[in-house]
């Protein structure tokens, strides 16, 4: 199981894990190992998210998120193929995480009438100590 949060867990045969070679330096061990974890998640098919939860994942900003609704996740930042897996499955914790926290509404206030008077006080401060700068005409 993969919990998101305390009421949200994900059954772990809901997500596709395969291990591919790693991209970059690291020696023999790059074209030897598999370390590098790819992960997919079918937000669609998903039982442990409800429709309500589902719909917020999928409005995600994420171009990890294909138009099907599957996040995909690649992972290669360790060299070790476990390491790997608990960072794509951490990575996707989060996704789903911040998708699901709901935003407070705001609410529009109004600047109080002193604090508009000490704006406009300011810009006239201002404005004089500018004027002092400038060259005198006679």
């Amino acid at each position: 199981m993969l919990r998101i949060n305390d009421n949200v867990s994900v059954p772990l045969a809901e997500i596709e894990i395969s291990a591919i070679r790693s991209q970059g330096a690291g020696g023999q061990n790059v074209n030897k190992v598999s370390t590098a974890i790819h992960i997919r998640f079918d937000v669609r098919a998903s039982s442990a998210l409800s429709d309500n939860d589902k719909a917020r994942v999928l409005r995600l900003r994420d171009q990890r998120i294909s138009k099907e609704g599957v996040i995909v996740i690649k992972s290669q930042r360790f060299r070790s193929q476990d390491k790997n897996r608990s960072d794509a499955l951490e990575k996707l914790a989060e996704m789903i995480r911040k998708a699901l926290v709901e935003k407070k509404p705001r609410k529009p206030t109004r600047p109080s009438k002193r604090s508009k008077e000490k704006r406009l006080d300011e810009k006239i401060k201002r404005g004089r100590l500018k004027e002092t700068r400038r060259k005198i005409i006679e």
